[in-house]
């Protein structure tokens, strides 16, 4: 049995929580079932595998440049509280073997289901972010687990709340997904996407708004049309005034030390230093925006195989970034939009809801606010051109602070205080699966299957009746 577990816990952690692995294995499925040459599955496969890498680096610059922004505007506004992060609440509870065990088999488990699913329903979708499967594998398993719900018990009802999420979320998305990409098959895959419906919905409001890739610069600013220069510069101007602010605000040893002086140190040390991040965070997204369209380039028609042979009609659905390409401005747009969000529900909490419910303040974090809040800004600039770029975002940065507010009660009870996570989707799902657990026991487990079916049928009709027929979220382009 233990070798049994190694070997399921290798799967889910080395092969299914790797992205980039993933996605290599579903091309080269792909490209065997499409009976391409061993040449074109093999290059198929990892220049899939590599796109990703690409994406995986890119992503990485731009998280390091986001944390001493975090720490920028903490200092220039004064602000403290909670700040949501996935990954410090999933290490956490990792570290722990009992837990650790229990969640990669609810993953292993979760991602076959999610393909049987999609066999026998019209959600045709296969996810293929594997840390969002493990997010929300952890969330599940632990709620769960909390719940006194017996090992197995919990590692199927986990698996099938995983499978559910995996599948429907994209349906939800994809009328939207398809207006931003024009019609390509290719599904969102990311638990932040009730973030990206209300973008793309709130976008739907500001009609006839130009897109943000038809900003007319003067010929003397012409160079910021290119997505990269544009990204540098407006983050130059954003982290040179945070500094400024913050430096007014407290000491300069105490800047220097949150936030880095390099080597020369004092106020120019400072400056020179996030000058410096806002030239990786602008090189990060353009890395990005290079993986996106290399994986984009291979997996799409490796797909071909896949629906032809395991699942009939398959859609990958892919990490948020994948949506970038189509509106660069619109990224950074978002992104800012949905920090401004941010601060909006901080306030909120601040003067009402948190003391009206006893909820902590929700700070900022600057990476679910990038991701979520440029794929944000991305579909409502489908919709709504700039105006919806900037709803989009906004929007997406409010219920990110507030969802997240609510679910931290829920995280204290299982043992995990003070913390809670930053996307939309584990926010509201783990808001409903932690309430239904408070029944406890093999209860709690019926009703969490009694909640995917009814999503599944929820899910199964918005496919039929809205995607399948071409509906077109705020008209045709």
């Amino acid at each position: 049995m233990d070798q049994i577990g190694y070997v399921v816990e290798f799967l889910a952690k080395e092969v299914f929580g790797k992205p980039a692995y993933l996605v290599g294995l579903i091309t080269l499925i792909g490209l065997i079932a499409a009976r391409k040459t061993t040449g074109e599955v093999i290059g198929g496969a990892l220049k899939a595998t590599l796109g990703f890498v690409v994406l995986g680096i890119g992503a990485g610059a731009v998280v390091g440049a986001l944390n001493p922004l975090g720490e920028l505007i903490k200092g220039a506004t004064g602000a403290e509280g909670v700040v949501p992060t996935n990954e410090a609440i999933t290490a956490i509870v990792t570290a722990n073997p009992d837990y650790a065990t229990n969640i990669a088999y609810a993953m292993f488990f979760g991602v076959l289901l999610s393909l049987v699913i999609a066999r026998l329903t019209p959600l045709r979708y296969v996810f293929l972010t594997g840390h969002h499967m493990l997010f929300m594998a952890t969330v599940l398993t632990v709620v769960l687990l909390s719940a006194k719900v017996t090992d197995w018990l919990a590692i199927l009802t986990a698996a099938l709340g995983l499978a559910t999420m995996m599948v429907i979320m994209p349906a939800f998305a994809h009328p939207w997904m398809k207006k931003v990409t024009g019609n390509e098959p290719v599904a969102m895959g990311h638990f932040g996407t009730l973030g990206y419906i209300a973008g793309g919905a709130a976008g739907q409001l500001f009609k006839g708004s130009k897109s943000t890739e038809e900003i007319n610069f003067p010929n003397s600013l012409r160079f910021l049309r290119d997505p990269m220069v544009g990204t540098a510069v407006a983050m130059i101007f954003i982290y040179l005034l945070l500094s400024i602010i913050f430096l007014f605000r407290a000491p300069e040893a105490t800047v220097a030390e949150l936030v880095g002086s390099g080597d020369i140190g004092g106020v120019l040390g400072i400056l020179a230093t996030q000058f410096g991040q806002a030239l990786v965070f602008g090189g990060g997204v353009a890395v990005i925006l290079l993986g996106v369209r290399t994986i984009l380039g291979e997996i799409v028609p490796a797909f071909a195989g896949v629906a032809e042979k395991i699942v009939p009609g398959a859609v990958p659905a892919l990490d948020c970034p994948v949506s970038f390409p189509y509106a660069p401005n619109a990224v950074i747009i978002g992104f800012l939009a949905s920090v401004v969000g941010g601060l909006l529900g901080f306030g909120i909490l601040a003067v009402w809801l948190g003391a009206a419910f006893a909820l902590p303040l929700i700070l900022p974090g600057m990476i679910p606010h990038f991701f979520t809040g440029g794929g944000a800004g991305v579909f409502g600039n489908a919709t709504g051109g700039r105006a919806g770029a900037m709803a989009g975002g906004f929007v997406n940065g409010l219920l990110i602070t507030l969802l997240a507010a609510f679910l931290v009660p829920t995280m204290s009870a299982i043992g995990f205080p003070g913390t809670t996570f930053g996307d939309t989707d584990f926010q509201w799902f783990g808001l409903v699966v932690g309430n239904v657990a408070r029944i406890g026991d093999i209860t709690a487990a019926l009703g969490v299957v009694v909640v995917c079916a009814i999503l599944i049928l929820i899910a199964s009709w918005w496919q039929r009746r809205y995607v399948e027929t071409g509906w077109v979220p705020g008209g045709q382009s």
